[in-house]
């Protein structure tokens, strides 16, 4: 072997593979994370927009009407699907992910939006002073998982540094994908109703 030839192999075993930082339990374990959490959304979230909605409508009366009527709307099959909808999204990012060995910029926006939408989940919860759909896996799952995944890509050496505006934009793609599949489960819905 020449000095060429070392030094590239050289460097093809500083480069971490995929299985180097577990990528299957990392960037796969976000989408299944992700179903753990929303299942809970599922099975939550309709009984409690119909209880819960009215209290919480008297107790802050600035937050404005058509926030409240939208949350009181929610249809158990909408929200479902809109749950489905953002699968699709979600394993997308983790295929992205897994593909590159956790290198994917989509895939660690996506676990950031994902660790940042749980500390929202635990937020709102304290704001409301009670059980909010997705606050139980919130800081037993969601926020664990992304620190824990967030550790092995930063062991590996592909964790991206994160900046403010990095997590301000995980933050709006999680909020992109969280109305743009609420927007696809409507339109879904609504057309079935009209045939």
């Amino acid at each position: 072997m020449n000095a060429s030839n070392t030094a590239k192999a050289s460097k093809a075993s500083d480069i971490p593979t995929a299985s180097s930082i577990s990528s299957a339990a990392v960037t796969l374990g976000l989408l299944a994370a992700w179903a753990v959490h929303d299942l809970e959304e599922v099975a939550t979230m309709a009984r409690w927009s119909r209880t819960r909605v009215p209290a919480l409508r008297e107790r802050h009366p600035r937050v404005p009407e058509r926030v409240w009527r939208r949350l009181e709307a929610v249809d158990g099959r909408e929200f479902a699907t809109a749950v489905g909808v953002m699968g699709l999204v979600v394993a997308a990012a983790s295929a992205a992910g897994h593909r590159t060995g956790g290198r994917s910029a989509f895939y660690q926006a996506s676990l950031n939006g994902f660790g940042l939408h749980g500390l929202v989940h635990v937020a709102q919860a304290a704001a409301t002073r009670g059980y909010t759909p997705g606050v139980v896996t919130s800081p037993l799952l969601v926020v664990p998982f992304t620190l824990w995944a967030r550790g092995r890509l930063r062991r590996a050496g592909v964790l991206r540094p994160t900046r403010a505006r990095d997590v301000a934009g995980s933050l709006v793609l999680a909020g992109v994908a969280i109305a743009a599949s609420h927007a696809v489960a409507r339109r879904i819905h609504r057309g079935a109703s009209a045939r």
